[in-house]
């Protein structure tokens, strides 16, 4: 049987060839993804352990919880103690660390890298051992300063030129006194690092006299261990903690390969799909592969194979096909990996350098993925051939499915779909995230029960074509028999492709209705003409508002100022604003009182009056950062959205008790709108600083859709793995028809029906069964998306379905366009066939 089985694989290369490419691409996808993210993974841990070479042990300000009414706060890291830490017998040195955003321009003024990778610092002295100088010397002063090689090359700067730069809001423009090498992961990223001296620095990042982290290097001889216990006691436990370099680099660590766990998920996820979608295309071939061989296995049987031993070889050929697409797929997985890193390279998102790493648990999963897989979807198509009878199959009575089994079949298939769509309705009266499981529960047996079903379906949807196919003649009146014939094998080809384009569109519908819900939400509730906000999302320092109050134009403004609190003993964030402006730029549906901010009178949203127990005219104790207490009254509750939340109290009430006070956002009015000349002016106004956004609300809307338009881009690209997958499921199968049909082609071929007809039949065929496909996908997609909109409009009130007629009819006829290229190469083989010897062929 295992020689049979070994013959039978080397007859049928060219019939198996599309179910090891099938096969093929699934395990390139899962064993590319391992191999991408392991290398990446690999090459950050370490680039980051290569940050921890002049860190033996790090000193950290310990978090004061907080204590009855008083605010929990982080202990102050000062001067004495790095003094103190480099006394400790066994330091070599102590370093103070600051660290804060600081965005660079280039020469053009716009914003280096991505802006939360432009990161500030502090060069300790004149030599810091941490950033070695390739070129220059130390800054001194507010008016100097050292930037990374990697930014110099990408910007062309030099030692000598001025750079303009921010902090936190007003522009800088100091000299460059030299350019420092660094391991920093963030550079290494394609992000940028500007270095103060200390003072500067504490100044800019608004820690006077105060660090981030005191980083400890050991003398020759002493263990990280060893110095961490005598920092331990030569420094206040209440005040610091320490951690070793060593466990700092393996959290580190630990954190990166948790991050790629997200990222690896991700995309094996989009493997399984492809592969799930490939089974169909290994079922259909095995099954067609065994059709042909009816007689042949009959004989075995007669001859004395059991049916296990037939079984088996069917198994043994799925074997070996999964083992030869699983040795291709591991190839080309590894070129995917490269390929990837490369990419990200190209997308402005550069790897730090590193090998690729080809690990034994790739290796293993891309052969047990590979062979698994292909013998799972064989062993049906196999067991069902064992059980033929050996006399029926000789006579050629048999493959027709017994009516019983149909109806178990149609039984199972509306169950599934009946329970799938209950749970997906029920999950849609759910509340956010509590949905989300019953939802993909739901998702997953609807798409089994409309699987099992498809067979059933196909007759109304494909004799629904019928009209349109006449238009082409007896080549549409046997396309439409030939889709039909075999209503199992049409569903198992439609299904590859229905999959596919439930998902994209399911993506596409909640991308377009999400999108609709944020315009509508930034029109209903925001009646400024601008926003002013950093780059990377950090505040802003108050001289923002400060310097848009003169400029020209601006007839309002008010900044939306975070501070965090007590009230009732529970943290809470309070949101500073202008009380006397701030109705003029907000409109917010009050649900009871009066929209009045101002002395101690404060508004607040929805939610949070319901969890305190609060309504208008409510009185309530706040502790505010100070530790100073004071009474507020409600005067109005307001409906909240997702852009804009919480306690709204006058900054005139709230900036005494704020030892830094620093702003999200400041909102604006200008006398004569919102258009392009006022931005600009807005913008000059503000020394055209990159690191601050003037955005208007379209503008906020069109930013939010960027980031809808790339997530739904790359699920397009990822998904387009299975739409291929299909695409080579409807080749395959119009190939193994054309095959099956050979003595009837030739026939039609002997009465008549010219090769373009034969090939017009094959195409028509495969255009119906794409397009059956496609519908299916549609109808589910859109389902989905709505199902999965109910849950989000669960907790955005401006949520609103929006169908995307025009996208959706793309797809329909990109699927068309599937359907005839499948179509190509198996309509011209149909059409060379030599009628004489295709009549007589068995």
């Amino acid at each position: 049987m295992f020689r049979t089985a070994l013959r039978n694989v080397l007859a049928h290369k060219a019939r198996l060839l599309m179910t090891v490419l099938a096969v093929m691409l699934g395990v390139a996808f899962v064993s590319g993804t391992l191999v991408f993210t392991n290398s990446l993974s690999d090459a950050l841990q370490k680039q980051s352990a290569k940050g921890f070479d002049h860190v033996d042990v790090a000193v950290t300000p310990q978090w004061k919880e907080a204590e009855g009414d008083k605010v929990g706060e982080y202990r102050e890291l000062t001067r004495e103690l790095v003094d103190d830490s480099a006394a400790v017998p066994g330091a070599a040195q102590a370093i103070g660390t600051v660290q804060g955003f600081t965005a660079l321009a280039d020469k053009d003024g716009k914003l280096l890298g991505d802006g939360f990778q432009s990161q500030g610092g502090n060069y300790w002295g004149t030599e810091d051992p941490r950033y070695p100088l390739a070129d220059g010397r130390a800054p001194k002063g507010e008016g100097e300063v050292l930037i990374d090689s990697e930014t110099a090359k990408r910007a062309g700067y030099k030692v000598g030129d001025k750079v303009r730069m921010s902090v936190d809001g007003p522009v800088l423009e100091p000299e460059i006194t030299g350019i420092f090498t660094t391991d920093d992961g963030n550079v290494a990223a394609g992000g940028s690092l500007t270095l103060f001296d200390t003072a500067t620095a504490q100044k800019l990042f608004g820690k006077p006299g105060t660090f981030d982290e005191i980083a400890v290097k050991a003398k020759d001889g002493v263990s990280d261990t060893a110095l961490r216990a005598q920092l331990e006691k030569a420094l206040p436990s209440d005040v610091v903690e320490t951690t070793t370099g060593t466990q700092l680099a393996e959290d580190q660590a630990e954190a990166i390969a948790a991050s790629m766990g997200g990222l690896k998920q991700g995309l094996l996820v989009f493997a399984g799909i492809s592969l799930f979608v490939g089974t169909f295309i290994i079922a259909n071939t095995f099954t067609m592969l065994i059709a042909q061989r009816t007689k042949e296995l009959a004989l075995m049987r007669a001859v004395g194979a059991s049916r296990r031993q037939v079984t088996r070889s069917v198994l043994i050929e799925a074997f070996v096909v999964g083992a030869v697409a699983a040795v291709a797929g591991l190839v080309a997985g590894v070129g995917i990996g490269a390929g990837l890193r490369s990419l990200m390279g190209t997308l402005d998102a550069p790897m730090p350098d590193g090998p690729l790493v080809i690990s034994p648990g790739t290796v293993g999963s891309a052969f047990a993925v590979g062979i698994l897989v292909t013998m799972l979807a064989a062993w049906l198509p196999g067991r069902r051939a064992a059980k033929i009878p050996p006399v029926a199959a000789m006579g050629s009575v048999h493959a027709a499915a017994t009516t019983k089994s149909l109806v178990l079949r149609n039984t199972l298939g509306a169950l599934f779909s009946a329970a799938g769509v209950a749970v997906v309705l029920a999950a849609t009266t759910m509340e956010g995230s509590d949905g989300q499981a019953p939802m993909g529960l739901g998702a997953v047996l609807l798409i089994i029960g409309v699987f099992v079903l498809t067979p059933l379906l196909s007759r109304p949807l494909i004799a629904a074509a019928g009209p349109v196919l006449r238009v082409f003649g007896v080549s549409g009146k046997l396309a439409r028999q030939n889709s039909v014939r075999n209503p199992r094998r049409t569903a198992a080809t439609a299904s590859a492709l229905m999959i596919g384009l439930t998902l994209i569109t399911g993506m596409t519908v909640m991308a377009g209705s999400l999108q609709k819900s944020i315009d509508k939400m930034a029109a209903s509730a925001i009646e400024a003409d601008y926003m002013v906000s950093m780059a990377n999302g950090h505040p802003l320092s108050p001289d923002v508002e400060k310097e848009l109050k003169r400029a020209d134009d601006v007839t309002a403004t008010s900044p939306m100022r975070n501070a965090y609190a007590l009230v009732d003993g529970e943290d809470e964030y309070l949101t500073g604003v202008n009380g006397a402006t701030i109705g003029e730029l907000t409109e917010f549906p009050v649900v009871q009182g009066a929209f009045e901010v101002g002395g101690t009178r404060v508004v607040v949203d929805e939610d949070t009056a319901k969890s305190y127990g609060w309504k208008a005219g409510s009185d309530f104790t706040v502790t505010y950062e100070d530790d100073e207490k004071q009474e507020l009254t409600v005067s109005g509750v307001y409906q909240a959205n997702d852009m804009i939340s919480g306690i709204m109290i006058d900054t005139a009430t709230l900036d005494p008790h704020e030892a830094e006070p620093a702003d999200m956002m400041v909102m604006l009015k200008t006398a004569d709108g919102a258009s392009d000349a006022v931005k600009d002016s807005l913008e000059k106004a503000l020394g055209t600083n990159p690191a601050i956004k003037v955005q208007d609300k379209q503008d906020l809307s069109n930013e939010i859709a960027r980031m809808f338009t790339l997530i739904l881009n790359m699920v397009y690209g990822l998904l387009a793995m299975a739409v291929i997958v299909a695409v080579l499921g409807v080749v395959n199968t119009l190939a193994m028809s054309v095959f099956e049909r050979s003595q009837e082609i030739g026939m039609l071929r002997a009465i008549g029906l010219d090769r373009t007809g034969i090939k017009r039949m094959v195409r028509l065929e495969s255009l119906v069964i794409s397009l059956f496909g496609a519908v299916l996908g549609l109808g589910l997609g859109v389902f989905f998306g709505w199902a999965a909109g109910e849950l989000v409009g669960s907790r955005m009130a401006t949520y609103e379905l929006v169908l995307p007629w025009a996208r959706m009819g793309v797809f329909l006829l990109l699927a068309a366009v599937v359907g005839v290229l499948a179509a190509l190469w198996p309509a011209r083989r149909a059409a060379r066939l030599n009628m004489l010897q295709a009549i007589k062929a068995e």
